[in-house]
């Protein structure tokens, strides 16, 4: 997919869950905000503090809401600000501080909506509102208080605080995390690796090679404008040219790639640049073809400039090797062909789950300016990605471009008869991008039977196959 991935900015909010698959109100835009509604600190508020045992009363009250407010890396599971233990309090909910304060724009984002209405929606989707009792924690004393003012400028009355150290120093009391949390590394972690640290679930004494990755040659990218120190510049066009609609190159292609980047199968590998789904792009592709340890930078460069972390401006050039190592692609389950899932389609243990918006996927739009033909393939199940926009996946991350909460994933798949403990799920979406982000969120989360139909929509209905357009529901 050609797109300049560096102009599309930190706001792809987050849609909260309507009215489940099938239905229009997915598309449905939130209320304008008023002044009123403004995301800030609110009126600083002093506010009680509970303790672990009315933590656990909460979680098992239906009128009560227990929130995880610190960044989103910690409550998928990373041990970050000396807590003890990673993760997060089950049954706990997140509504980061980061989000008050992320970079976003309210007038150039994908979806058109200003941050208090993504955070508007936030709160719908988890849940809070003045008539809930609302316990939120954080680790470092300033997050949850963030957070609570936020909540009390929305109408929330009984707002609480607790302290997560106090259940993490408990090993009675369970943490959880996402099964595959060390896929999306925060940039903390990152930039711990590169000052030669060896932060979680990194091996000590291993050299690691960063990539950024982008639309664009050196020179037109944004890359010279602004990198992760020592991290190679990979244009998308390399691995999807212009020739073929830019949907994936063929295996030779993608090896060749491989050598001149001077990646091996034996390398360890983390993937950043300025927009997450390029970057989870060109993970699975590194998966695919087989390199064994690639994660991904969370966030793109949202959270690492943030942070008031440098960005390196100049060109690092890769250093090309002779051989992969390995016969190519290693790992072909990663990436499904158009004869395997017309095949796959066939059977029950399988869905196909077409992650456009609505309006693609019932054949209104085709989504791209370089493609003609619109509508679906018979037997896909329609997943979310973005609201309007061909280039968003809104219903899969935050605000400042983490991955949304599993639990609301989950919920979303499930209002959409997706099921991903009894179905092998395949991804698609026009030719693989928001699929492939998509994907390795489900990785994260532990669905190791998932995997990508690169070609999605453009391929398959370029190559003549069946096709069909309209409201499955209605009939």
């Amino acid at each position: 997919m050609k797109r300049n991935t560096r102009v599309l900015v930190a706001g792809t909010l987050l849609v909260g869950l309507l009215a489940g698959c099938g239905g229009q109100t997915q598309s449905s835009a939130a209320p304008a905000a008023s002044p009123s509604a403004q995301p800030s600190a609110g009126q600083e508020g002093s506010y009680p503090t509970v303790t672990t045992t009315d933590v656990q009363a909460a979680l098992e009250d239906s009128s009560s809401v227990v929130v995880d407010a610190r960044i989103n890396s910690a409550y998928i599971g990373w041990t970050l600000e000396g807590v003890e233990r990673g993760g997060h309090i089950p049954g706990a909910t997140d509504f980061s501080a980061r989000w008050l304060t992320s970079t976003y724009s309210d007038t150039d984002n994908l979806e058109g909506e200003t941050r208090a209405q993504v955070l508007e929606q936030y709160l719908e989707n988890k849940g809070i509102d003045s008539s809930k009792k609302v316990i939120v924690y954080d680790a470092n004393g300033t997050d949850a208080q963030a957070v609570a003012d936020y909540f009390t400028s929305q109408g929330v009355t009984d707002v609480s605080l607790y302290d997560v150290n106090e259940w993490a120093s408990d090993e009675s009391l369970e943490m959880e995390s996402y099964a595959n949390y060390s896929l999306l590394v925060p940039a903390e972690n990152v930039k711990a690796l590169i000052d030669g640290q060896t932060p979680e679930t990194f091996e000590e004494g291993v050299e690691y090679k960063f990539f950024d990755v982008a639309w664009g040659e050196v020179d037109q990218s944004g890359y010279l404008d602004g990198h992760v120190p020592g991290a190679v510049h990979v244009n998308t066009d390399w691995f999807e040219p212009e020739e073929i609609n830019w949907m994936l190159a063929d295996d030779d292609t993608l090896l060749a790639l491989m050598l001149k980047l001077g990646i091996t199968a034996q390398d360890h590998i983390v993937v950043t640049g300025p927009e997450p789904m390029a970057a989870c792009r060109f993970a699975v592709i590194l998966k695919y073809m087989g390199v064994d340890d690639v994660r991904v930078m969370t966030g793109g460069l949202v959270e690492w400039s943030d942070l008031g972390y440098e960005l390196a401006t100049d060109n690092v050039e890769p250093v090309a090797v002779d051989s992969f190592g390995v016969d190519t692609p290693a790992n072909p389950d990663w990436i499904d062909t158009q004869d395997e899932v017309a095949e796959m389609l066939t059977q029950d243990n399988f869905t196909l789950v077409d992650n456009r918006t609505w309006e693609e996927f019932i054949g209104e739009s085709t989504g791209y300016s370089y493609h003609d033909k619109a509508g679906r393939i018979p037997g896909a199940v329609f997943g979310y990605a973005g609201k309007v926009s061909s280039s968003s996946v809104c219903y899969y991350r935050n605000i400042d471009k983490t991955m949304r909460n599993a639990d609301e994933i989950l919920a979303m798949w499930e209002s959409c008869g997706i099921d991903p403990e009894t179905h092998h799920l395949s991804f698609m979406c026009g030719s693989g991008w928001r699929a492939a982000e998509i994907l390795w969120y489900a990785r994260v989360m532990g669905y190791e039977n998932t995997s990508l139909y690169s070609d999605g929509w453009i391929g398959w209905s370029n190559a003549g196959r069946p096709t069909e357009t309209g409201d499955p529901t209605a009939k």
